[in-house]
């Protein structure tokens, strides 16, 4: 391994000397190699130190925010009148919770679930080949099973809007 690294001596050099030099490179090689290998991270307590710093500074300053803005800012008074409950100047009368009908988060999640489907065939699609004939089979299987439900939403007639 260390040999690739080795000088080209001169002819007047011996082959002894070649041999110590390149006894001498490996063992530096592996020296350093080693040591760098070997410096790792080490995570000791006062490396924490400035993130703890932050965070008590980050909350010192909201602390100290919140109890100036309501030391100095203005103080209201509430009545009855100003709770109730106001419309674009118009009284508002009956209950607010009253049933609607929930039509478009119905549509919403059939297209979020039929779009999520359609994101797992793009891999078969890439792997054809590779999955033969049972992959074949099975992506059949599949697709039936997203018509059989398509066909249940539409008998329930989830995706009409009257």
């Amino acid at each position: 391994m260390c040999t690739k690294h080795s000088r080209v001596l001169n002819d007047e050099e011996d082959k002894s000397s070649k041999q110590e030099f390149n006894f001498t490179y490996c063992m530096v090689y592996t020296i350093f190699a080693a040591r760098d290998l070997n410096m790792e991270a080490v995570s000791t307590p006062i490396n924490y130190l400035p993130i703890i710093l932050q965070l008590i500074v980050a909350l010192g300053f909201v602390t100290f925010t919140m109890i100036l803005t309501h030391m100095i800012g203005p103080k209201r008074k509430t009545t009855d009148v100003k709770l109730t409950a106001f419309e674009s100047g118009i009284e508002v009368i009956g209950n607010a919770r009253q049933p609607f009908s929930i039509k478009y988060f119905v549509v919403a999640i059939v297209f979020v679930l039929f779009d999520v489907e359609v994101i797992f065939m793009y891999p078969w699609a890439v792997n054809f080949r590779e999955f033969g004939l049972n992959g074949l089979i099975e992506m059949f299987i599949f697709m039936g099973t997203l018509l059989l439900g398509f066909i249940y939403v539409v008998k329930k007639k989830a995706l009409e809007w009257d």
